[in-house]
């Protein structure tokens, strides 16, 4: 992607269903379920490096010793820098035991942090606020009570922080912050503490306290807990917790808008974000890697038992079309289909902005997430000749010297766009900086015949617009061809992301700029922004999208040609014009993930809903805040 958008998180969690020793002695090591974890983690940093955090828990340590460790970093390579100090801890044990203390279960528990069954590891990419470590997950809420004690993580957006906080202080509780993250955990800790009080009171003049704690660790219902917490959530969630116990669940939201997948079999249980990292870190089949289902939790109890159970009745699923073009790494094999499909699906398009010249065209791409769309373009391009070939062999009788030119031709395609180690800007001057910015990427030189060859470009998506203008298009002028095309493999980005994606305001959007300013070139149209602002103050919490009124006198090509226009400058000597795929041809490329609110405004929550409202009104209104 040219510009760069950041999204939260990435989740890792294992449960380990056998005794410690089992791991031990099968795989020669007491390192089994770190290792893995360590994997699962690296596979998705894609998904956040601003900071990473882990948390372990041991199930049935004796009172007085520590059974949860955590670490959390912002540093650069966070989570090869926790595993750096988790194995620290490790060569400490080594100094203080002998050979078989090392492979003594037991022993390595006593003796050891993070050694225990349980693990939550999480990547963050923080879509607002500070970059500290404490706004790393995982989070932790404490007690005397083990089985009260909570470790959360997650990758979330809510859309009513302020009405999840009220229900905070209703409840009699003072929360120290006003943020997703925080309202969440104490919701869930909540009733958690509630559920422990309700198992207490049953049994409490049947057993002594200690065997009380012991009958509520087993019994603690944790679908009842999730069910009382998440019934009031307005947001895209995949949200993983532990309890002290050893239970921990990741439940999803009704919508599915973030994603989740699980494996489990007799020796773990093992949840990502994704599906690569945990086909990589165990070496199993896809096939055996499940989805959780949207409104679903999977939880494992303080036995290792497991299951799927419904905590809110699923809705229309919405899953983020976005984690398919460009998050979500492209090893998974249905997204690596998926983004070639949404390749071939621009061929038409492509061919008629070129007129069909493929003779004097190159192809190429924005590394490295565009390279899979590119492919896939480039076989229909392919397929498109194979036609055309059949056609003329068979309505004609073409001379040998064209008949060998025609069953040899194919695209030109080459590599003309290479991205260079990130150039740090020292020089404040903003003119010494577009210069900076426009050599971030570097181009192939001899390559493309000057004013004869046109040049077809594409992106996985065009977001602000900036790097292309500053940067992509400065760069391929250079080679001085007749015309520029930028092909993006995502529909027009028009609307802002509220449930995960750092996407939230209106000014951004290199679509929304181009609106305004073809009601602005238009005439009889002065009035329409305002009328849209009105219907929005007036009815902040409808139900109905106003923000859609912008764009519906304009068709989708003249919003193109507009952002054509915006991200050419002065100096470009070439003709620039801008393909986006159609919303149409996405759902044909990714029919099982429909989520496409940032590109319809159809939003699949009331609360996104009221975000594009609002983010519509501080634009309005000159303010540079999120609207959630």
């Amino acid at each position: 992607m040219s510009d760069q958008i950041k999204h939260e998180c990435g989740i890792a969690m294992i449960r380990l269903r056998k005794p410690l020793q089992y791991y031990i002695d099968k795989y020669n090591t007491p390192f089994y379920a770190a290792n893995r974890l360590y994997v699962l983690m690296q596979k998705q940093l894609n998904r956040g490096q601003d900071g990473a955090g882990l948390a372990n828990i041991k199930i049935n340590t004796p009172p007085g010793t520590r059974y949860v460790s955590r670490y959390r970093s912002v540093e650069s390579e966070a989570v090869t820098k926790i595993f750096q100090k988790i194995n620290k801890k490790y060569k400490k044990a080594k100094k203080l035991g002998t050979e078989a203390d090392l492979m003594n279960a037991e022993w390595i528990k006593e003796n050891t942090a993070f050694s225990g069954e349980v693990w939550l590891g999480h990547l963050r990419y923080g879509t607002h606020g500070t970059n500290s470590i404490e706004t790393c997950h995982p989070f932790l809420k404490q007690n005397n009570w083990r089985s009260r004690n909570l470790v959360m993580a997650g990758n979330f957006n809510m859309t009513n922080v302020e009405e999840l906080f009220d229900i905070l202080v209703n409840l009699g509780q003072h929360p120290k912050e006003k943020t997703d993250t925080v309202t969440v955990m104490e919701k869930i800790g909540h009733f958690l503490d509630e559920e422990n009080q309700r198992i207490f009171d049953k049994y409490k003049d049947k057993f002594s306290n200690e065997e009380v704690t012991e009958v509520i660790e087993q019994e603690l219902d944790v679908a009842r807990i999730l069910r009382r917490s998440c019934r009031d959530f307005d947001g895209g969630y995949a949200m993983a917790g532990l309890i002290g116990n050893g239970a921990g669940f990741v439940v999803r939201d009704p919508i599915g808008i973030r994603p989740a997948y699980y494996y489990a079999d007799d020796e773990i249980v093992v949840v990502a974000s994704e599906k690569p990292p945990i086909k990589t870190a165990f070496n199993i089949d896809y096939k055996q890697i499940k989805e959780i289902q949207p409104g679903n939790a999977l939880i494992f109890n303080k036995d290792g038992s497991y299951g799927e159970f419904e905590i809110i009745p699923p809705k229309e699923k919405k899953s983020c079309s976005f984690e398919r073009i460009y998050f979500s790494r492209g090893t998974d094999p249905d997204i690596y289909k998926e983004r070639k499909n949404l390749g071939r699906a621009l061929v038409p398009q492509i061919l008629k902005s070129i007129d069909f010249d493929l003779k004097n065209t190159v192809f190429s791409y924005i590394p490295n997430t565009a390279e899979i769309a590119y492919y896939g373009m480039i076989e229909g391009l392919e397929d498109y000749l194979s036609e055309k070939r059949k056609e003329i062999l068979i309505e004609g009788k073409p001379h040998l010297d064209d008949l060998e030119e025609l069953l040899n031709f194919r695209p030109r395609v080459e590599k003309l766009v290479t991205k260079d180690v990130k150039l740090r800007t020292f020089i404040t001057n903003d003119s010494d900086r577009d210069v900076m910015v426009s050599n971030v990427y570097d181009t192939t030189y001899e390559v493309i015949r000057s004013g004869i060859d046109t040049i077809v470009l594409i992106d996985d998506s065009i977001v602000r617009g900036t790097t292309i203008e500053k940067s992509v298009l400065t760069t391929l002028d250079k080679l001085k061809p007749k015309r520029i095309i930028i092909v993006s493999s995502a529909p027009q980005i028009r609307f802002p992301d509220c449930y995960g994606i750092d996407m939230s305001m209106m000014k951004d959007f290199i679509a929304f700029r181009a609106a305004v300013e073809l009601i602005n070139d238009r005439g009889g149209m002065d009035d329409l922004l305002q009328r849209v602002y009105k219907k929005c103050i007036d009815e902040p919490n409808g139900q109905e999208n106003f923000v859609k009124e912008i764009y519906e006198p304009f068709t989708d090509q003249e919003v193109s040609d507009k952002i054509a226009k915006i991200v050419t400058s002065e100096k470009i000597e070439a003709e620039v014009h801008v393909i986006y795929q159609t919303v149409q041809n996405l759902h044909l490329s990714c029919p099982a993930h429909t989520g496409d609110w940032y590109f319809t405004g159809d939003f699949p929550t009331d609360g996104g809903i009221r975000v594009v409202k609002k983010a519509f009104v501080n634009y309005m209104e000159g303010k540079e805040v999120r609207a959630y």
